[in-house]
């Protein structure tokens, strides 16, 4: 089952620190906050998420990466990344829902997560499948780590 690996904060730049808990609202997680609001935040990027999977595979290629490093708010583990597309819904044990609306775009501040500097390394049209995703959120609440979370496709 796929679950909530780490859920992700700062008070604006990268890293993002691990909390254990978070409340989620239509602007995303208390306490997490963007440098740059022209292009992070707001209601159609209000959470910012990441595959564990990718992030440990990225590792393997000797990417000095972590969780929390390229600034997702939350490193889900167990999904089939690839069918996390725009217009599929993630719905978590908490009652939390969020529909991805849109692939990120990598920018120079997350540039330490790669060896190089390389961060188009997860730039969705050179890597299908390996892009942190933003998303706005359906339905607030409370998420905690550890949390189940299951992929409803788009348009079902």
């Amino acid at each position: 089952m796929a679950s909530v690996h780490r859920i992700s904060v700062s008070d604006g730049g990268v890293p993002k620190g691990a909390v254990e808990r978070a409340a989620v609202g239509a602007e995303g997680l208390e306490g997490d906050r963007q440098n740059d609001r022209k292009h992070h935040g707001g209601p159609e990027r209000a959470v910012c998420l990441f595959a564990l999977e990718v992030i440990e595979r990225l590792r393997g290629e000797g990417h000095p990466i972590g969780p929390g490093t390229t600034g997702e708010n939350l490193t889900i583990e167990g999904l089939d990344w690839p069918r996390v597309v725009p217009g599929a819904r993630l719905v978590f044990d908490g009652g939390v829902e969020l529909e991805i609306s849109s692939f990120t775009t990598p920018c120079a501040t997350i540039r330490d997560s790669f060896t190089g500097l390389a961060f188009g390394r997860i730039k969705q049209a050179d890597h299908p499948g390996e892009s942190r995703v933003y998303a706005r959120v359906i339905r607030g609440g409370a998420l905690a780590r550890g949390e189940g979370v299951r992929l409803v496709a788009a348009g079902e």
